[in-house]
């Protein structure tokens, strides 16, 4: 049986090819957040939305509640 040795598994090409730059990372934290915020403004108008069309769904959940008033306060 072959024995690898350290030298053998750390060969530089591949090592770097897998690591990412601090650019890389930057810009997929950047996407994710972007992603996130895009998600939350459709859930936001969503809910708006739904709660406006259905006003027998107030009371029944608090969270909606505190959601839809926000909405409404800020526009």
């Amino acid at each position: 049986m072959h024995k690898t040795t350290p030298a053998e598994t750390q060969s530089a090409g591949r090592h770097l090819d897998s690591v990412p730059t601090r650019d890389t990372t930057e810009d997929t934290v950047d996407h994710t957040l972007a992603r996130r915020a895009r998600l939350r403004d459709r859930h936001a108008q969503s809910l708006a939305k739904l709660m406006d069309q259905r006003s027998d769904l107030r009371g029944v959940h608090p969270l909606a509640d505190f959601v839809d008033d926000a909405i409404r306060w800020t526009a």
